[in-house]
């Protein structure tokens, strides 16, 4: 892309983006209400803002999905190692080790297999957990004849969390290596990929951080089932209007990326800020701010939408997903803190202000809702404006057009750019890989219910994320739950009761104080007051929608990494590390 295409994709979507909101803000306080002038005014703002972020969403989707394509990245055959990291926090290491050995014998049937060493950077605190590692390295060691090839090293102190645990390494052992492929527990990636991204690093001498698109792999659940096939058929489109946006000052979502080790180490040491947490102390969303301390030292970063063979999983129920989320919240709001550090480029500061709004916006939408509720109690000041020289058109005050026109508006927002992904897959024969164009276009509508009844329930599960942050509470940085995701009644009704209670306090003062908008309201309330059984339903397995490419055609990686999981099953942790002695034959 020229250095003028990312500049224009940026005037086309902020221009669009704002436009629409300005058409809210418009819709709704031309309409509004005789009194209660002040009450309308900050509704109609809190639907600016909140119309502004879908609209930069849906203006992403529609960049991804506009004709035309990128130059092709410039690629030459590596020549430097590179050092595969897997940081690990309290993971089941049969699992994350089984992904290891599949990714070593992949690239071992490759002529570069000698360019790579594996590195499993343990932060695990406790001394089962520890023992483990320990006992299921040895096992990992022997199947893949590994010795001096795949290191394991458990820190003492796990200070930095993921951050620290790469920086330590890259102090001790960076020196050694050109690139690193940084990875999560639960990433996996096939050779040809890797193989591929150290080319596109090896022949842009510029690029510091090459990251690629993982998909979702492995989901049993309807919701995580939905979230991998929204990740599969919906991201590529998204993502590759992000890489129109973002050029040449690209993403880092923290694991699937390639960086060159020198750029790295010479330009993303962390600080830790000053103050307690939640505002201060270690950097939790650490990947967006190495991204811009790239981008300022004059680094390419750059995604490739394009690298197929990139996995990671999902979680398994909204509640997981929820303690994931109340993470990257924290790490956002935190942002706030380097929006002024001197030396960013404008368009990291902007993403910094974008993964701030991302998690804000939904106390924009609890905002009006709730002063829409309780608009006709407060409409007691006379109709005026004291600021001179502001005025405004009144229209004929009509409340369910104004709710109509919102609905259809946002419905539009979210509805219509997957609608159109899934029509331009039809058109583009990815249709498929999605099981054929039935299947796929029924999966899009089933996700596309789905995520209108759970986000109601995000949205509350946001609030309390945003305005704990906000109230000083750290939520500090807990171990991923992976696997089975099946929760029971009880879990989900101790977990989400509040939500039910809210959404009961939220109909009946609707009720109460805005009858003509309860049947509007209801889309919301209601999954509000069902959120226990939407919960307990979702984390149920499901195999009748949902296909995706990974399961349709699937990769030989995955197949790999279930060969080497079938022949560990029946060990122990002890027979990990003692294998039993075959009887000797005469």
């Amino acid at each position: 892309m020229s250095p003028t295409g990312p500049m224009r994709a940026r005037v086309a979507a902020l221009g669009a983006s704002l436009a629409l909101a300005a058409g809210a803000f418009t819709l709704f306080f031309a309409q509004r209400q005789t009194g209660g002038l002040w009450v309308e005014f900050a509704r109609s703002l809190l639907i600016l803002m909140a119309t502004f972020w879908l609209s930069w969403g849906a203006a992403q989707a529609v960049l991804g999905l506009w004709p035309g394509r990128a130059r092709p990245p410039r690629r030459a055959e590596p020549q430097g190692r590179c050092a595969i990291l897997v940081p690990v926090h309290e993971e089941d290491p049969r699992a994350t080790f089984s992904r290891i050995a599949a990714m070593d014998a992949a690239l071992a049937r490759t002529p570069q297999a000698g360019l790579f060493d594996f590195a499993i950077l343990s932060d695990t605190r406790s001394a089962q957990g520890a023992a483990r590692e320990a006992a299921w390295y040895l096992a990992l060691l022997r199947a893949r004849d590994a010795e001096g090839r795949i290191f394991y090293r458990r820190r003492t102190s796990n200070t930095g969390r993921k951050a620290g645990n790469i920086e330590d390494f890259i102090k001790g052992s960076g020196a050694a290596y050109e690139y690193a492929l940084i990875l999560d527990a639960d990433s996996l990636m096939s050779a040809e990929t890797i193989i591929e991204m150290a080319r596109r690093m090896a022949g842009e001498p510029r690029l510091g951080l090459l990251q690629s698109l993982p998909g979702v792999i492995r989901a049993g659940s309807i919701f995580g089932r939905a979230m991998q096939f929204s990740a599969a058929l919906h991201s590529p489109i998204f993502a590759r209007g992000v890489a129109r946006l973002q050029g040449e000052t690209g993403p880092f979502w923290g694991h699937n990326a390639m960086v060159r080790m020198r750029a790295f180490a010479e330009s993303c040491a962390l600080p830790d800020l000053a103050g307690p947490p939640p505002f201060g102390g270690h950097i939790l969303s650490h990947d967006y701010v190495e991204a811009a301390l790239l981008a300022r030292a004059g680094w390419i970063v750059r995604l490739d939408e394009d690298l197929a063979g990139s996995y990671e999983e999902g979680p398994e129920n909204i509640l997981a997903h929820a303690k994931r989320d109340r993470r990257w919240c924290q790490g956002n709001l935190q942002h706030a803190r380097l929006l002024a550090a001197p030396g960013l480029r404008p368009w990291s500061r902007f993403v910094f202000l974008q993964g701030i709004l991302a998690y804000v916006s939904s106390l924009f939408w609890l905002g009006f809702l709730a002063t829409t509720i309780i608009a006709p109690a407060l409409r007691v000041e006379p109709d005026y404006f004291p600021l001179p020289g502001w005025s405004f058109p009144v229209l004929p005050p009509n409340e369910t057009t104004r709710t109509a026109g919102l609905i259809i508006g946002v419905l539009g927002l979210l509805i219509l750019p997957k609608l159109m992904i899934a029509v331009q897959a039809i058109r583009s024969g990815r249709a498929a890989g999605f099981g054929g164009s039935v299947r796929l276009m029924a999966s899009t509508l089933a996700e596309i219910a789905l995520s209108s009844v759970t986000a109601p329930i995000f949205l509350m599960f946001q609030t309390r994320s945003v305005l704990q942050v906000l109230s000083g509470r750290d939520g500090g940085w807990p171990a991923s739950a992976r696997g089975e995701g099946r929760l029971g009644l009880v879990e989900s009704w101790q977990a989400s009761r509040w939500i039910s209670v809210a959404g009961l306090a939220g109909l009946a003062a609707t009720w109460r104080l805005s009858p003509e908008l309860v049947g509007w309201l209801i889309p919301v309330a209601g999954p509000m007051i069902a959120a226990p059984l939407v919960i307990w339903a979702t984390s149920l397995p499901c195999r009748a929608l949902f296909a995706v490419p990974s399961e349709t055609r699937p990769d030989p990686i995955l197949g790999q990494q279930d060969e080497v999981l079938a022949a560990w099953a029946p060990l122990s942790d002890n027979e990990a590390a003692h294998p039993r002695q075959e009887p000797q034959h005469a």
